[in-house]
């Protein structure tokens, strides 16, 4: 299986100004996901699509195939992923190359090990689903089954659509969300159905210990809190 590695980094952040090559622990956040994704074996390619020069020419420096620019109603802030990932296929397709599969790495999701995406990547190749993703474990007290919505008569029901409410955390099921840190889906699926996912899902598990998603100011404090345990 031929596996495309995009790691999608726009400039304009606001949450973050400038997050995507922002010094984290001594070196840009974009070096954490160049490192693991350039040193891969799965990995065939592993290109940057981005819209801004500066992180452009810091991709580059870190060894990542930059190959096009990323248009710029490809890189505003309601900008879909799916069209980002098209665009880069479709760059490739024009050059006669062609991949079986896509892995997205985010940039605000630094704190992957090389042994994890290693592990995910094998787990899709394995499994031979539509797509994977990682996720993290829901807490109990936010589990779908103690969930509860509103219904037209305003009163609550329980999310899932059972009648009667499990009253144990022990014998609550486990969920998941999904963390952000990899996406792997078919060539097929992302081109003929339009989606990220498809009709089979696998997962993997992130270490929580040093999961972060940095969106937010107080995404980026915890990162910097992280970092060191994570360097060790």
């Amino acid at each position: 299986m031929r596996v495309l590695g995009i790691i999608p980094a726009r400039g304009g952040s606001k949450g973050v100004p400038g997050k995507n090559i922002k010094m984290l622990g001594g070196k840009p956040l974009l070096q954490y996901t160049s490192e693991v994704a350039l040193h891969s074996k799965y990995l065939n390619k592993v290109v940057l699509s981005s819209d801004d020069d500066a992180i452009i020419e810091k991709g580059k420096a870190l060894g990542l195939e930059v190959p096009f620019k990323r248009p710029q109603d490809l890189a505003t802030d309601q900008s879909p992923t799916l069209p980002v990932i098209l665009h880069a296929l479709d760059f490739y397709a024009a050059q006669e190359e062609f991949f079986d599969a896509v892995c997205l790495l985010q940039v605000t999701s630094p704190f992957r090990k090389l042994e994890f995406l290693e592990s995910a990547i094998q787990k899709f190749i394995q499994n031979k689903t539509d797509s994977l993703i990682s996720v993290l474990e829901v807490p109990h007290e936010y589990n779908p089954h103690w969930v509860f919505k509103e219904d037209k008569e305003g009163e609550l029901k329980i999310a899932t659509g059972d009648t009667n409410i499990i009253s144990r955390r022990q014998d609550l099921p486990k969920s998941f969300h999904r963390d952000g840190s990899i996406y792997l889906t078919k060539t097929e699926v992302l081109r003929d159905e339009s989606s990220l996912y498809g009709d089979s899902i696998s997962f993997i598990e992130s270490p929580k210990d040093f999961h972060v998603n940095i969106d937010t100011l107080a995404d980026w404090k915890k990162a910097e809190k992280l970092v060191t345990y994570f360097n060790k």
